[in-house]
């Protein structure tokens, strides 16, 4: 808020006449206001000169060499400039209220028993700027939802309460609700679906219309570019359907797309934030982990690092986690990817039960390995590939080791039923297909 008077400045010199415009202002803290001075001789005519500014209480405002004044603090101050030995001032008036507010996200969250959810809280000015600022987190009930400082929520026993952001007056508030783990859930899907050219993403969201769950999309869901008349034209007219149940993962061709923004725009809040596209859920009694294998990956990166950390907060038992690059694969387009390693390394070393990805257009299912390929019953990490969504299908090459099943002739969706301790595995293909896996898993 600004408000301005219309005052003249004063003048001590008959010679000359010099004025600053406006001759007084209120402002908040972190505001700014462009002040400006005219200089003229008796006759009206504008005199060119230097100006020279200064303000007597710098606690409250400050102004620089061309009479933009920084308001700094509350109280009042007064402006002076100078030039040919006139002077003329101004009065500033620098209010408590700063406009700033407090927001807290996600505005809420449904949690299961155990489970956890990373709320953050943001300051800004009234320009919408952020502010630096302490941030204290409290809960109205600790028995319903515990929230440390950082922000991080874990759900504690099934109920409703709020959590409370506060930064000095300020303070936001987002609603918990808590709920007791189910005994099961369904996590059903595929990558590489939504070519407008092969027809199979149709077949494949037929198969989604009669099973009910949650679905993962493990990339490449809008080809050619992940543009926005692809997701338009090629995905949601199937898969798209079923877009309220869809937790998706970026892949390569979202990202021919500059910074993957169709895709985040398409799916919203629901593919993570557009500067990470990683996140994690709960479902049933599984801790579930969507990962982007597009951005960096190697040790140390943020999203390792972030990986690594949520899985330290995580209390549930078994573990999933999906993105689009494989790390291993017996796939002759593109094959197994090391750079994968290290975020396989990260669930490995948490005890993470199942890796799924897609980005070959082939079925396979990997025996549990470690993050170089070894076999390790006890604790390594099972891999479904399944790019079978609804892209052109392509070519099995040499199978690596560990592979223990793999297809390229059928279309189809992983249907992962969730249990407490275990897993059961089944894929399903589009009709008129013969290809099926189905198994069971236990968790470390």
């Amino acid at each position: 808020m600004v408000m301005l008077g219309a005052c003249p400045g004063s003048i001590t010199d008959p010679s000359y006449v010099l004025t600053l415009s406006p001759g007084s202002a209120t402002l908040f803290v972190e505001d700014s206001h462009q002040f400006r001075a005219t200089l003229t001789d008796d006759a009206g005519n504008p005199i060119t000169a230097p100006f020279a500014w200064t303000i007597d209480n710098p606690s409250v405002a400050q102004v620089n060499s061309s009479g933009l004044v920084q308001a700094v603090g509350a109280g009042t101050a007064t402006l002076r400039v100078s030039a040919r030995s006139e002077t003329a001032t101004a009065t500033i008036t620098v209010a408590i209220d700063n406009g700033q507010t407090i927001a807290v996200s996600p505005t809420g969250a449904n949690l299961y028993v155990d489970g956890t959810q990373r709320f953050t809280a943001v300051v800004t000015n009234r320009n919408g700027d952020t502010v630096n600022a302490t941030v204290e987190w409290e809960t109205d009930n600790a028995d319903l939802a515990a929230v440390d400082e950082t922000g991080l929520v874990t759900g504690m026993r099934p109920g409703t309460t709020s959590i409370r952001a506060s930064s000095g007056g300020l303070a936001a508030t987002a609603q918990v609700t808590v709920a007791a783990r189910p005994a099961s859930a369904v996590l059903v899907g595929a990558g590489d679906i939504g070519s407008c050219a092969s027809g199979g993403d149709e077949a494949t969201a037929s198969l989604l219309d009669d099973i009910p769950g949650t679905i993962f999309a493990a990339g490449d869901l809008a080809y050619e570019n992940g543009s926005a008349d692809d997701f338009t034209s090629c995905y949601a007219p199937s898969w798209g359907r079923h877009k309220s149940r869809t937790r998706p993962a970026p892949g390569n061709h979202e990202y021919f797309t500059f910074g993957a923004s169709a895709y985040f725009d398409y799916f919203g809040s629901a593919a993570g934030d557009p500067d990470e596209g990683y996140y994690s859920y709960e479902l049933g009694p599984w801790h579930i982990i969507a990962l982007n294998s597009n951005l960096r990956v190697d040790p140390g990166s943020p999203q390792e690092q972030w990986l690594r950390q949520d899985l330290a907060n995580s209390k549930t038992r078994c573990t999933l986690a999906y993105w689009h690059h494989p790390r291993f694969s017996s796939g002759a387009d593109h094959g197994s990817d090391p750079a994968m390693a290290s975020l396989w390394q990260a669930l490995y070393d948490y005890g993470v039960e199942v890796v799924i990805s897609a980005h070959d257009h082939i079925y396979e299912r990997f025996a549990p390995q470690t993050p170089s390929g070894s076999l390790d019953i006890a604790k390594g990490i099972r891999e479904f590939l399944v790019g079978t969504g609804g892209a052109s299908r392509d070519l099995i090459g040499e199978p690596q080791p560990n592979s223990e099943v793999r297809s390229n002739s059928a279309w189809g969706v992983l249907k992962l039923t969730l249990f407490r301790d275990r897993y059961d595995w089944k894929f399903i293909h589009v009709p008129g297909e013969t290809f099926t896996d189905a198994g069971s898993g236990s968790c470390h």
